[in-house]
């Protein structure tokens, strides 16, 4: 059972920076995909960005060229680094691992709040 525990939310003005962090432990294959997704109130979760154990990367339209996903591959760590916050990316933040053909169970998330 891989752990997953996401961290490096707050309250931010628009146009501001966060860097959110999500710890994993558990036995984790060397082949994998990690993302970010988040959830606003009244609305599904939904996926923000991926990145596969090679590196690969995949964002959602609405975040494209604000938010950046990395990954410490040693410490099979992920990262997403978000400028330009909007409102509307206000959100709870979760990470999540594929790993082994199965995703993971749910973290705590992380909150992100930007305030206009």
């Amino acid at each position: 059972q891989v752990q997953l525990v996401e961290s490096g939310g707050g309250l931010v003005q628009a146009g501001g920076s966060l860097r959110l962090s999500c710890a994993t432990s558990g036995s984790i294959f060397s082949t994998n995909v990690m993302g970010w997704y988040r959830q606003a109130p009244g609305k599904q979760r939904e996926l923000v960005a991926l990145i596969t154990s090679g590196g690969t990367t995949n964002y959602a339209d609405s975040v494209k060229g604000r938010f950046t996903i990395s990954r410490d591959g040693a410490q099979n760590t992920v990262y997403l680094q978000m400028n330009s916050l909007k409102p509307e990316d206000t959100a709870v933040y979760y990470c999540n691992i594929l790993n082994r053909g199965a995703w993971g169970s749910w973290g705590q998330g992380t909150q992100v709040t930007v305030s206009s």
